[in-house]
């Protein structure tokens, strides 16, 4: 046979056997949706996806839509997992997760207690990585609640029962936090989780976007790790003691190199997901 047609023939196996992906070198990208949301808000993205990266594999993962999304992380957690994981030991060259809102939080539960998981990217996109404390649309959710009052419902067996609640972080209750929050505390480390750390530190890289009018997230700066002290001062992520004490391997990450953030402003909420802006500043780089 001539030598190009044997060169050809003795590549084939390698390309089929990498899948197509990686033949065109771009990693599956797996879409997690927020809370009251589901697959359909993510088209604009998963569409800009393929716009600059033709024929990346996206994969939105249709779990706990809209008004289930309301369930309690710890019931969500392991069904995302699943799924996930499946994609995952299908794609030996590795997956990027990027994540929305709520969806930060349970792609970060995730990460935390998969052992074997090869996430190369995590992109968290205006998620309340810290957790929330502010007066905004969702404590609608939550009979006679404000702001100030929330943590009476919040942490407890009832309140538990929300989403919302897993993430909800009270400044001037902190000893009622950590001891009625079933979810936020452990995944940062602040009570005692098996391998956290070295599980969520397989990741190769971690992406934070947010901005200053986002309107949902309370502070804005949450989205980056930042978070209020009992005075409501906002106190940066490198100054927060889960960074310091590097209770879930977020200093170790930063010190990597790895910890990417993007602020970007005049986006709300609703919006990040379907901003082409945003998806070029903050977004395209990594999916690579």
């Amino acid at each position: 046979a001539p030598p190009l047609l044997r060169h050809v023939v003795a590549v084939l196996p390698l390309l089929l056997l990498l899948g197509p992906s990686s033949a065109h070198g771009y990693k599956p990208v797996i879409i997690v949706h927020g809370i009251l949301d589901g697959p359909e808000q993510f088209k604009h993205l998963s569409g800009f996806i393929n716009e600059v990266h033709p024929g990346t594999e996206v994969q939105i993962i249709s779990l706990f839509n809209n008004c289930k999304s309301m369930k309690p992380l710890w019931i969500q957690v392991p069904e995302f997992r699943k799924v996930i994981e499946k994609i995952m030991t299908a794609r030996p060259e590795g997956v990027h997760v990027l994540c929305f809102s709520q969806g930060g939080l349970v792609c970060r539960a995730v990460l935390s207690t998969s052992p074997n998981h090869n996430v190369h990217t995590f992109i968290s996109l205006s998620s309340p990585l810290a957790g929330q404390y502010g007066d905004t649309d969702y404590l609608n959710w939550l009979p006679g609640c404000v702001k100030k009052t929330a943590f009476l419902f919040c942490y407890n067996k009832v309140g538990q029962h929300f989403s919302f609640c897993d993430y909800w972080n009270d400044p001037h209750h902190r000893a009622c936090y950590l001891k009625g929050n079933t979810f936020l505390p452990p995944i940062n480390g602040e009570i005692p989780h098996q391998h956290l750390k070295e599980n969520f530190l397989r990741i190769k890289k971690m992406v934070l976007i947010g901005g200053p009018d986002d309107g949902v997230i309370t502070p804005w700066q949450s989205s980056h790790f930042g978070f209020y002290d009992s005075n409501e001062d906002v106190v940066e992520m490198r100054n927060q003691a889960f960074y310091k004490n590097d209770t879930f391997g977020l200093k170790t990450l930063d010190a990597r190199g790895d910890v990417s953030v993007c602020v970007q402003s005049g986006v709300k909420h609703t919006n990040w997901h379907s901003n082409f802006t945003v998806f070029k500043n903050c977004i395209e780089k990594w999916l690579i």
